[in-house]
């Protein structure tokens, strides 16, 4: 039986994570309202648009929540967006700026709909553009969760190491400024709980002095295509020039990832039939002399992203730290084998799944790359092996909530 109170508000800047949350809450009846910065109906206007613009947008819809309560400022995220551009203000400036923005639109919302509420929800946030929310959240005495998108402030002093071992190659990343660190603090401070999708989030957190017993471990959830079920992996006894090992990289090509370390692995392995696809939005400037080995694909929308993950051999995720990393739930589905970093979700079972590099180094990608050239029998035993989905299914998140809900009663 569930408590009259457990419904939920969701506040969500993007489209993060798919809106599964929200579509989960939906689905049992417990999401009060979805409170986010842009939603674009399929017969929308701005879908009759020439396919360059307002491209990021497009997605920014699922039909599972289409007779939900949903609350969108499209309108206004435009002309937010165009007066940035306008004043030429980038980076982390317009980061925070969009963030505010965003609270600001919510804090309206919240204001129209509190008197119409005839219980106490619980109002879920995420981390970085949730602290006016969770302000106006805790003068109401409704319990508050902030959803902790990242691994923190651990993850950014490793990602400032990174770029300073690397400085040869160019990039645009930058640290966010004390203020945004500050602000950070305060939403943890004013949270009830904080959910984390990894044990990697929970340490990094701990870490920087938030309390282990305010944190909730909740993987991300994933919902395969329904194609996915029926396709079968096959490998072929060796690999050749003429076949060589595709090894698929697919997200942000920027240090943080991994990518230095890639591009080291690749070095190692230049006479090897091994080729490298990046997918994915650029943040470093890709080598000369490793263009032939490397093949920059480049961002791509999500939908086309199946095909890269079917014609591929095996995932590369050398990530340095990811809260979770849904790609490697998106690899899984199509039954492709993963090797990955310790710094993320426990998708990969070491040698059963997959393989976990003992460190983020050229070398030991190299030796694991090494490895599945030299064992393709291995590679299709890892594939036959994939992850049980039904762990990180929607239902199991319901639970997960439900469990959470009765902690804060």
């Amino acid at each position: 039986m569930h408590h009259k109170s457990s419904s939920w508000i969701i506040c969500q800047l993007g489209a993060r994570e798919h809106y599964v949350i929200p579509r989960t809450l939906h689905q049992v009846g417990k999401l009060s309202c979805l409170i986010t910065d842009a939603w674009i109906l399929p017969q929308s206007i701005f879908n009759q648009l020439p396919q360059p613009i307002l491209t990021n947008l497009r997605e920014r819809y699922h039909p599972d929540l289409c007779q939900a309560s949903i609350h969108e400022f499209t309108g206004s995220l435009i002309g937010f967006e165009l007066a940035q551009r306008i004043q030429k203000i980038t980076g982390w400036k317009r980061i925070i700026a969009r963030n505010y923005w965003f609270q600001q639109q919510a804090l309206q919302v919240l204001n129209d709909i509190t008197t119409r509420l005839n219980c106490r929800p619980i109002i879920y946030s995420y981390s970085y553009a949730a602290l006016e929310v969770l302000r106006y959240a805790k003068t109401r005495g409704w319990r508050t969760v902030l959803g902790q998108i990242d691994p923190g402030l651990i993850e950014e002093k490793l990602v400032l190491e990174e770029h300073n071992r690397h400085r040869n190659h160019q990039f645009t990343w930058q640290p966010a400024p004390p203020c945004y660190w500050d602000n950070w603090l305060q939403e943890c401070s004013l949270a009830d709980r904080i959910v984390v999708n990894s044990r990697w989030s929970s340490q990094a957190l701990q870490q920087a002095g938030i309390p282990g017993n305010k944190i909730d471990i909740i993987p991300l959830a994933y919902q395969p295509p329904e194609q996915a079920n029926d396709f079968v992996r096959t490998y072929s006894s060796a690999f050749s020039p003429e076949h060589p090992l595709r090894v698929l990289f697919l997200g942000q090509v920027i240090l943080r990832k991994g990518v230095a370390a890639l591009l080291e692995a690749a070095e190692l392995l230049r006479g090897e039939p091994i080729e490298f696809w990046l997918v994915g939005s650029r943040g470093i400037i890709i080598p000369q002399g490793l263009q032939k080995k490397v093949k920059w694909i480049g961002a791509v929308p999500r939908s086309a992203t199946p095909k890269y993950y079917q014609q591929a051999d095996v995932f590369l995720f050398p990530t340095l730290s990811d809260g979770f990393g849904l790609t490697q739930l998106e690899a899984q589905a199509w039954k492709l084998p993963i090797i990955a970093s310790r710094f993320c979700g426990e998708v990969v079972q070491d040698q059963v799944n997959g393989m976990i590099l003992p460190e983020v180094t050229g070398e030991a990608i190299a030796q694991a790359l090494k490895f599945c050239l030299n064992n393709p029998q291995t590679l299709e035993r890892f594939s036959q092996a994939s992850t049980n989905m039904s762990k990180f299914n929607l239902s199991q998140l319901y639970h997960h909530f439900q469990s959470l809900s009765h902690a804060l009663v």
